[in-house]
């Protein structure tokens, strides 16, 4: 065993020591200090984490027992991590992306003083060591754990600027939601400990839930995966607990990139794809996975369609571009929806962070209505933009086409229905891509004529991440070329065949035809190019400047579903708490409490007056005690 893998800890340590330094010692940090330390831990644990991933594509994988987490009777549960093929991948995704992320927040977050500025990034540190215990655990307590600090981490990041009342309500949201589906999760795990004893995902002598999963009924699995599956419908924003994530753009521009596309967002991903043999055992709750991630994919993309907000669209194309991952976990493609993670990591963090220097430029303005014409202006942030684009909108030779159409390949050969469908958001992602890349950077400038005289490229520390970033959208796909193209050309589905090999060995998910999957690239690419043309020519010449009408309106206000749960939710448990507060607290809890101070304080009054210290009294008292004795003596003879 190469030493190397022994410094599995490392990885989240950095972060950990980061986030202590940089929050302990705010107010004493310089910003240049504060930037070194914060991204120089991050970028330790990327080094760490390539050393690592080089192991494992050697063919070595490990497990590191820390200590004892929990010991009683028979359950054992370690703090372990284990590095494998599915974590190491994740691990140069997070360190990776999320060291890009702090190398740009230096400059974007320039503006705040050492102390709010050291704040900042000690929780971008405690953020990415939370989604590392997330990866790295060997065992499901380990996961959640890493799934809370991620949820903490985001209400924190959320409500950065907590001084703002709507901000505050955004990160309220996020971790009131979050912690819905945490529930599923939660007793998901109990659900494991019950009935298998354990919740380590597999071990050497064959005990781990990976192990032992045919011990379980089909009731037991289908109960267990469900629950999971509700937990990452809250932490992966899928319908119905996706609300939150478009109003996650409250926080700072690097937050929603890290968010989007380094953690939190894909944490539930992973873990179902984790979990694949489980899944793989429940083909009921396969097709429940993936009949929302269809549904979440289409309705995310209607309301992209109307936003004005540069965030708000990118936003709700996460939620769609999420719904597609959740689509090839529930038709059997765990490379692909793993494939499309790594993919969506590039483009997005790309355009996410695109989308900041623009607003940057901009004078921290996000309508895009009062852009345009900012190619001349932003050349480097123009250039990098497109390509994230051109990736998200599925343009071969792309990152995005691959992943995509693996996808909807799988999808075709489950259902060709999930194809057509899957194809008719891929088409609507294009439109509002492109739509959103016109508006903003073709034709002319339409903001202030002060916003005008300060347009300027970004620093170098924010264009040399989009630069990077752009390169990886752009050839990142080339390690998941198909079969149908180039034979024995997969990289990454070669890697991940040991997580997946169990569920292959089941239940084998099928490509199409090689002649069949071309075709349907074929339509996917046309649809997607016919798209783009036509967002492009309308928007360059004539955006919509007026506010939406009719049905337009109604994808504005994303289908009114924040209203309706604000009455069917909000309103009645706030209606709920206010008659618990008024009636119950006041009436009956303190009613009580009163009542026996009241009865208390009446009492000791009475009692009091035995003691008045007239000899007399005290003579008839014992008279009148002699009588009630006789008496009761009297009448328990008779």
């Amino acid at each position: 065993m190469n030493n190397v893998l022994h410094l599995v800890w490392l990885v989240p340590f950095f972060p950990l020591v980061g986030f202590l330094i940089t929050g302990l010692l705010r107010k004493q940090l310089s910003k240049p200090l504060t930037t070194i330390i914060g991204s120089g831990m991050v970028l330790a644990s990327f080094i760490v984490s390539v050393l690592l991933f080089t192991e494992v594509k050697n063919g070595n994988t490990y497990v590191a027992n820390l200590f004892d987490f929990i010991s009683y009777g028979t359950l054992s549960i370690p703090f372990a991590f284990q590095i494998d093929q599915l974590s190491s991948l994740f691990l140069l995704i997070i360190t990776g992306i999320g060291f890009l992320i702090h190398l740009y927040s230096s400059s974007y977050m320039h503006e705040e003083n050492n102390e709010h500025f050291g704040r900042f990034f000690s929780y971008l540190n405690l953020f990415v060591f939370s989604m590392l215990l997330l990866v790295l655990g060997a065992n499901y307590v380990i996961m959640f754990i890493g799934w809370e600090g991620v949820g903490l981490c985001s209400y924190l990041l959320i409500g950065y600027w907590f001084k703002n009342i709507e901000y505050g309500n955004a990160a309220k949201k996020a971790f009131i939601m979050n912690r819905i589906g945490d529930l599923g999760f939660l007793i998901a795990i109990f659900w494991l400990i019950a009935k298998l004893g354990t919740v380590t995902y597999t071990t050497h002598d064959g005990g781990g839930v990976f192990d032992l999963y045919q011990k379980l009924t089909r009731t037991d699995v289908i109960g267990i995966t469900m629950l999971l599956f509700v937990g990452a419908t809250g932490k992966s924003a899928q319908i119905p607990l996706y609300t939150w994530l478009p109003d996650a753009m409250a926080g700072p521009t690097p937050v929603s990139a890290l968010i989007h596309a380094a953690t939190m967002v894909t944490a539930g991903i992973y873990m179902i794809a984790r979990s694949n043999i489980l899944y793989t055992m429940a083909p009921e709750t396969q097709s429940v996975v993936a009949a929302i991630g269809l549904a979440t994919a289409l309705f995310a993309a209607t309301i992209a369609i109307k936003q004005n907000d540069i965030k708000k669209v990118l936003a709700y194309s996460t939620v769609s571009q999420l719904g597609y991952m959740f689509l090839g976990l529930g038709v059997g493609a765990y490379t692909g929806a793993v494939f499309h993670v790594m993919t969506h990591a590039f483009f997005k963090a790309l355009l996410f962070l695109g989308a900041g220097s623009v607003i940057h430029a901009m004078h921290h303005e996000q309508d895009i209505r009062k852009m345009g014409g900012l190619a001349k202006k932003l050349p480097i942030t123009h250039i990098t933009f497109l390509i994230g684009c051109i990736a998200i909108a599925g343009i071969p030779p792309f990152s995005g086409f691959f992943s995509k159409d693996e996808i909807l390949a799988f999808a075709y050969a489950k259902d060709p229905l999930y194809y057509y469908l899957g194809v008719a958001g891929a088409a609507m992602t294009a439109f509002y891509m492109f739509r959103l890349y016109a508006t903003t950077f073709r034709g002319t400038f339409r903001g202030t004529e002060e916003q005008k005289h300060h347009l300027h490229e970004s620093p170098a520390a924010m264009t040399i991440p989009l630069i990077v970033l752009a390169i990886l959208a752009a050839v990142g796909g080339l390690i998941g070329i198909p079969e149908s193209l180039v034979p024995d050309a997969h990289k990454l589905e070669h890697f991940l065949e040991p997580i997946f090999a169990k569920s292959n060995e089941i239940k084998m998910a099928a490509l199409p035809e090689h002649h069949t999957e071309i075709n349907l690239m074929v339509i996917s690419v046309a649809l997607a190019l016919a798209m783009i043309i036509f967002a492009w020519v309308r928007y360059s010449k004539k955006p919509e400047l007026n506010e939406p009408a009719g049905f337009g309106k109604v994808l504005a206000d994303k289908w009114y579903i924040d209203e309706l749960y604000n009455y069917a939710v909000v309103k009645p448990l706030q209606w709920l708490a206010r008659f618990m507060n008024s009636f119950f607290e006041k009436k009956v809890v303190d009613g009580i409490v009163n009542g026996v101070g009241r009865m208390v304080t009446y009492t000791s009054r009475q009692v009091r007056l035995l003691q008045s210290g007239l000899v007399g009294n005290y003579v008839l008292l014992m008279v009148l005690s002699m009588l009630a004795l006789f008496v009761v003596k009297f009448f328990i003879k008779k």
